[in-house]
This record gives C-alpha cells, sequence and structure tokens, in this order.
C-alpha cells in the first residue's frame, strides 16, 4: 500500500501550490487528479491579482485577497527558482473605468470604498488615464487607478507550480481521480483511487467544483459549477499594459501580446459549451472598452468551470473527521488566493498555528448544506 504525509485530490493550482508548498517543507506527497493535472479552472482563468470586491457579496473575502497578494511577490520567486520557468508577472496596477453619465459620482464612491477596504485606489483624469492606456475608449467617463494589483499568465503560472512541486519530490498521478475518502475508525486514512487505498497522514480535498463529487466530503463542500466563458484576441496597434476593468468585462494583458476577455458567470451545470450569447456578451464588452480590439484576431476562446459555495467564499481548514481538510471553494478568485491557501494548509497538516484566521471559511458551516439547495 502506498503511504504518504500528505494526499491531495486536485492538481490545480491550488493543490499544486498546496503539494509545493509540503513538498519543500519536507514532507512526503502525492496529488492525485482526474485528468492531466492543471487542465480545469487553473487553466482556464484569466489570471488577474485583485483583491478588489466586485459586488457586495465579495466584501468578507477582501482581507484574505490582501494577505495572499501580499505573499505574491515572494510566491513568484520561489516558484520561478524551483520551476526554472516564467510565470507572466505583471504587478503593474488595475485601471477601471467608467461610463455612465454620473460616473464622476460614481467614481467617488469607488474609492472611497476601496480606500476604507484599505485597498489602494486613486482618482485619474480620463485623458491622463489614455496617455498610461491609448487603446481605451474615448467615451469613458472616469477613471479609477488600483496600482497594486498585478496579474500573472494563469497557465505558465499553473504549469511553473507544478513543475515547482515535482522537483520538491510530490508525486503526481494523472487521471487517477479520488473516488472516495478512507474513513475508518472516525478518522481520514487517505484516499480511494481507482479502486486503491492509498494511506495519509493528511487528505486535502482540492478538487474545485469536482470537490463535492468525492464520496465522504459532501458535508464540507456543497460546491457547484459557475461556468465562465472568455476570449483570447490579438490586435495590430493594441498594446494593454494594465488590466482594464469596466462593469461589463475585464481585459488581461500578456506578455506575448494578446488580451485575455472575460468571462461570463454562468450556472450550467458542468456543461463546458460556449455559447453565441457568452461570447458576444465578452465581445461586446471588450469592443465597448477598447474599441480598436473590434479589428482584432479572436485567437482562442474556452470555458472553465469555477467552484462556487453557498456564500460565495472558500472553503478552508481542517473538517470534524481527523485527518480531512478541504480547500475549494474558491470561486474567481482561485488564482489570486492560491499562495496563502497554500501557507495556510501547510500550517494544518504541519499542526502550526494558522498565520490568518480563517475561522469563518471552515467547512463546517456547511454541515446542513448541499451543492443542491442554493
Amino acid at each position: 500500500m502506498k503511504t504518504y504525509d500528505a494526499v491531495i485530490a486536485g492538481g490545480g493550482l491550488i493543490g499544486g501550490a498546496i503539494a509545493f508548498e509540503l513538498a519543500r517543507a519536507g514532507l512526503r506527497v502525492a496529488v492525485f487528479d482526474r485528468q492531466e493535472p492543471g487542465r480545469e479552472a487553473s487553466w482556464a482563468s484569466a489570471g488577474i491579482i485583485s483583491p478588489a470586491p466586485e459586488n457586495q457579496s465579495m466584501i468578507p473575502v477582501v482581507e484574505l485577497g490582501k494577505a495572499s497578494a501580499k505573499l505574491y511577490p515572494r510566491f513568484i520567486e520561489q516558484v520561478e527558482e524551483a520551476s526554472g520557468l516564467r510565470t507572466g508577472y505583471r504587478p503593474k496596477g488595475t485601471i477601471q473605468a467608467l461610463f455612465a453619465s454620473d460616473a464622476m459620482e460614481e467614481l467617488a464612491t469607488v474609492v472611497g470604498l476601496h480606500r476604507g477596504l484599505g485597498l489602494a485606489c486613486e482618482a485619474l483624469d480620463p485623458e491622463e488615464t489614455r496617455e498610461m492606456e491609448p487603446s481605451l475608449s474615448a467615451e469613458v467617463r472616469a477613471c479609477a487607478l488600483r496600482p497594486e494589483e498585478a496579474c500573472v499568465d494563469n497557465r505558465l503560472l499553473t504549469r511553473a507550480v507544478l513543475e515547482a512541486a515535482r522537483r520538491s519530490g510530490a508525486e503526481f498521478f494523472a487521471g487517477s481521480g479520488v473516488e472516495a475518502i478512507w474513513e475508518e475508525g472516525g478518522r481520514c486514512r487517505g484516499v480511494i483511487a481507482r479502486g486503491e487505498k492509498i494511506a495519509a497522514g493528511s487528505t486535502v480535498i482540492a478538487a474545485g467544483c469536482f470537490s463535492g463529487g468525492i464520496h465522504g466530503t459532501e458535508a464540507y463542500a456543497p460546491v457547484r459549477p459557475a461556468r465562465g466563458q472568455i476570449v483570447a484576441l490579438r490586435g495590430a496597434g493594441v498594446q494593454i499594459e494594465r488590466v482594464l476593468w469596466s462593469e461589463r468585462i475585464y481585459l488581461v494583458p500578456r506578455d506575448d501580446g494578446r488580451v485575455i476577455a472575460g468571462a461570463t458567470i454562468e450556472y450550467a451545470g458542468f456543461e463546458k459549451a460556449l455559447t453565441a450569447g457568452g461570447i458576444h456578451s465578452v465581445l461586446d464588452g471588450a469592443m465597448e472598452l477598447v474599441p480598436g480590439l473590434r479589428g482584432a484576431e479572436l485567437v482562442e476562446s474556452w470555458c472553465g468551470l469555477r467552484p462556487d459555495s453557498p456564500d460565495h467564499l472558500p472553503i478552508l481548514g481542517p473538517t470534524d473527521v481527523e485527518g480531512l481538510l478541504m480547500a475549494t471553494g474558491h470561486f474567481r478568485s482561485g488564482i489570486l488566493l492560491a499562495p496563502l491557501t497554500a501557507r495556510l494548509m501547510g500550517e494544518w497538516v504541519k499542526n502550526e498555528a494558522p498565520s490568518w484566521d480563517a475561522e469563518r471559511l471552515s467547512p463546517l458551516r456547511f454541515r446542513n448544506c448541499s451543492a443542491t439547495s442554493y
């Protein structure tokens, strides 16, 4: 029987980052994934590193996001050094563009909200903004600069994190999804994958929107998939340095000249089909924000399935089954929260005091809930 210090169900960015954290601390780690690691939500993301809340429901995760964003520069250094791979990290900030007729009043609210949450934000004159980002629409009436935000090429980052974990000693098992936790004597003894029992001192469920489908985790991971449709564009003469954000769309630059535009939020089960309406919405918002994209080449389009919880907050921490921990439900913040999630899971696995109070995110808050009840 294979035996490890820790077994991780799910080989995306979250699972990989946890594996890297544990393996470089000297633990024997195994990661099991239902397909090739890194090919689900981590592969489909846009790669924005922003703790700013998109709406009122996301305000409770701001402090977590701020803490994780502060870890990012060092996280990138460690991953790139350990893997020998680049990640496309761009710490150049975000520009939030406002189109409404009352944009100046809205701008004051935006700046006040962000500063009240401890987030750097400053008002910009539209002309001043277009000096920074010449491709921005002339129809923009007001802008806010969020200078401390960043973005990363999520596919490069995920590949680098997985390689860093491998080089640190973690073992990966592709095409071997965890079917169930192995519970015996009131304790989680490990997992069952392809009918085989794998023993572990700690078991971490980090399988994104598939976490709740692992037998024995249902009470702790009532996650459901939230589909996002995204496109990649390349336009001659269109160069974007920072993340551009409007109420309809976000545009994320890549080092190779592509611009990632996304993303929809749709609850369509595990269906990954692109739709005419979804792609139209994304492209329309992108061309409104940067008109020069009307002549851009449509390089690629795809869907991702984000893991959403009933309260839209991550599900992090130990359960009431000894040895079983959850790291899922990151919704739209998986890229942002990867460094802090990895640190916290490492502390819990090693029985150290957590460096951030994650009590509010405990899996135990869902003991009377299910993925079909919301």
